[in-house]
Order: structure tokens, then C-alpha cells, then sequence
């Protein structure tokens, strides 16, 4: 199922920058490593066996007038609502995996809410908050560390915000 990092010079790149990060900031739990990828929400619930909803999914999109990333972490059973997300941090786009990978050093299906490459405007949907615990990628898609919603708004210095479509992922 899953494996505690012991050795973190062992991992990929991007999971050591999450590691550090994490240290950096105090976080109490490390990244582990799934034997499966988990590029998918469905597919690191699975793994973990956890609920959908207790998957953070990590979006990033591009803001037109600057081409700032712009991150939204959401609760794997939600889907983003564009428009919301829009009224709050000014027009986006979709990212595509090249803009994905320049502005916060992971590829797509592993992008975690903290160490990015450069900072991203960044909003967490409150929807996050119905779980005790909830888990989040490590930067590389068999990378994933737990947290509780709470620690989100400490790690990633970003508000909570009603980003999500009224009607969740069936």
C-alpha cells in the first residue's frame, strides 16, 4: 500500500523540495510513497483507502492578465468552478503541462499545495474542511503526505474560498 519515507536522498526531486518544505514549516508528517501512481484523486482514495473527498487535488490554472499560476486545492470529490475562482483572483485559462511544470516544478498528478518553483496565487476550498484528515501529493504521483484541513491554510499562507460547483463528482 503505502511506504514512509525513510531516506529521502532516495526520492525524486520534486518529493525531496516537499520534504524540505514540509520540514521547513514544522509539518509533523513526511511524504509517502504509493506503489501505484496516483494521478488521479480516484486512483490515491484507492490506494490509501480513504474517502474521494479526503484527496486535496491540486489544479492550477493560468490568470490571463499576468500569467500567474493560480492554485486551487479542492476536496477530490469537487469539481472547480471556474467562475468563482475567476471572481476572486481575476480571469484564467486552463494550464497546460508545460505551464503546469515551469511555475511549480511538478508534473501534472503531482503537483503538491507547497514547494513550487515559483509562488502561485493560491485559494483552498472549504469544502476540505468536512474531513479530520486529508491527504495531499508530494510532487511526484506515487508521492503523498497526510494533514488535516487546517494545515492547508498554515502551509500555504492561502484562504479558504467557495470554489466548487454545487453538485459534487458523482
Amino acid at each position: 500500500m503505502t511506504e514512509a519515507v525513510s531516506s529521502p536522498e532516495t526520492l525524486p526531486p520534486g518529493v525531496q523540495r516537499v520534504v524540505q518544505a514540509l520540514q521547513a514549516l514544522g509539518h509533523p508528517h513526511g511524504p509517502r510513497m504509493l506503489d501505484d501512481a496516483a494521478r488521479t484523486a480516484q486512483q490515491a482514495a484507492d490506494a490509501l483507502g480513504v474517502q474521494l473527498g479526503q484527496i486535496a487535488k491540486s489544479i492550477i490554472f493560468r490568470r490571463k492578465e499576468d500569467d500567474a499560476a493560480v492554485l486551487v486545492i479542492t476536496s477530490g470529490d469537487r469539481r472547480v468552478d471556474e467562475k468563482k475562482v475567476a471572481a476572486l483572483v481575476g480571469k484564467i485559462g486552463r494550464a497546460d503541462a508545460e505551464f503546469v511544470k515551469a511555475r511549480t516544478g511538478f508534473s501534472i498528478g503531482g503537483v503538491s499545495p507547497v514547494a513550487h518553483a515559483q509562488p502561485s496565487v493560491t485559494l483552498i476550498d472549504r469544502e476540505l474542511q468536512r474531513f479530520a484528515l486529508i491527504w495531499a501529493a508530494a510532487g511526484h504521483p506515487h508521492g503523498v503526505f497526510p494533514l488535516q484541513p487546517q494545515d492547508l491554510e498554515r502551509l500555504t499562507g492561502a484562504p479558504w474560498a467557495d470554489v466548487v460547483q454545487e453538485t459534487p463528482v458523482p
